[in-house]
């Protein structure tokens, strides 16, 4: 009897560890950061040690999502869209495809799957919104933004890493009519809609904003930044924001009722100020030269780090005030995650670079060149535990760190 209550007892525990398995862009809090501790503060010569690779993901720039027992990311098969799951030794335990995919500029998958409660999310770079099970990679439903929602399409495919707040998943089908939506992240069911401003959506992957006792919805569209109750679909306020293409991939910094946002093509950085209720917003400061175009940012210790786009530098900016503190060419411009004291830089070049902040310099101790893939190297790095998941078109590379 006591031998059954244990068995029971440990599915019991199997099921709810994997049911409460999350994993998101850019990490838990979206903004870049990752909690690993106890990192090499120097990298061997060659680069750390690669554990393993996977060669035949096809095109695309889907970063990695990983939890304890498993990582996922996305690739191509011809022009079908698939979502694979490997486990932390490399062996593939399923692959699975989910909706065609966007093959005509830049090719293959263009977000990061969205691992919630079971389920993993995905949008197509033609609108499908897909939801699978994380299990086995069994589809559980999809819906169309274009179709279903009088979405319109992007120069270069619609993309958005999605967004969960409880039951609700969000998605930007950029509709005259029908701009944001949420649905329900079980079934798909639409939960509500909103007009917003009825601009295109501009490739950005929004921020959950908790404001006392609201909580917002921060995306960008195509020449604005807006805030959504995300309890109702309520625009709250929107702020212009334009740049020459409408191109606004970044997610938005948050921090203690003021936020950053930023674009490239010239455009830079405009720091908000959220009012108490969250429902107005105002300008404090602008500095045009973070223009990253699709690299992020991070926020360590009151500082902005960011690279350029126009400006192909890496900016040190001051939170409160937008003065550059310093900047730097040490590495080309890129994207930037943190963790453990040091950033983590990687350049358009396919240079990995270990950045030591401390000291008010940007110091690159250790970088490499990344060995396998091909065309742009856009995907964002990931930071697990010990391990950096990098991801180069068809290569995916997992390093030891």
């Amino acid at each position: 009897m006591r031998s059954l209550f244990l068995l029971v007892v440990g599915v019991m525990f199997v099921f709810h560890s994997h049911s409460q398995d999350m994993s998101q862009w850019r990490g838990v809090k979206r903004d870049g950061t990752y909690d690993a501790k106890n990192l090499l503060k120097k990298w061997p010569e060659a680069g750390p040690k690669l554990v393993w690779h996977y060669d035949a993901l096809g095109d695309g720039h889907a970063s990695a999502t990983v939890t304890d027992s498993r990582v996922y990311t996305g690739g191509v098969d011809g022009d079908q869209g698939f979502i694979i799951a490997f486990d932390h030794s490399g062996k593939v335990l399923w692959k699975k495809n989910y909706a065609k995919e966007w093959m005509d500029n830049y090719d293959g998958v263009r977000g990061t799957p969205l691992l919630n409660d079971g389920l993993l999310y995905i949008m197509s770079g033609h609108g499908e919104l897909v939801a699978m099970s994380a299990e086995n990679g069994e589809k559980v439903w999809s819906k169309n933004m274009l179709t279903e929602y009088g979405g319109r399409n992007l120069r270069f495919g619609m993309t958005e890493n999605l967004l969960i707040e409880g039951d609700r998943l969000f998605c930007t089908p950029g509709g005259e009519e029908t701009n944001i939506i949420a649905v329900n992240k079980k079934t798909g069911e639409l939960i509500w809609r909103t007009k917003a401003m009825g601009e295109k959506s501009a490739y950005c992957s929004p921020l959950l904003v908790q404001l006392g006792k609201r909580s917002l919805m921060v995306t960008h569209t195509g020449s604005s930044i807006i805030g959504i109750d995300t309890k109702n679909g309520e625009m709250l306020w929107n702020f212009e924001h334009k740049n020459q293409y409408n191109i606004h991939p970044n997610t938005p910094l948050y921090k203690d009722g003021q936020l950053f946002c930023f674009s490239g093509y010239g455009k830079g950085g405009v720091m908000l100020q959220l009012s108490e209720d969250g429902a107005s917003v105002k300008e404090l400061w602008r500095n045009i030269f973070v223009d990253n175009q699709m690299g992020g940012a991070v926020l360590v210790d009151g500082k902005i780090y960011v690279s350029g786009h126009n400006n192909r530098m890496w900016y040190c900016v001051d939170w409160n005030t937008g003065k550059e503190i310093y900047s730097s060419k040490a590495i080309a411009k890129g994207n930037v995650i943190f963790a453990d004291g040091m950033l983590y830089c990687y350049g358009d070049n396919g240079e990995i670079g270990l950045i030591d902040i401390k000291g008010d310099s940007f110091n690159k101790v250790s970088s490499f060149r990344v060995p396998m893939g091909t065309k742009q190297h856009w995907a964002h790095l990931v930071i697990h535990k010990n391990r950096m998941y990098v991801r180069h078109g068809g290569a995916f590379m997992v390093y030891e760190i």
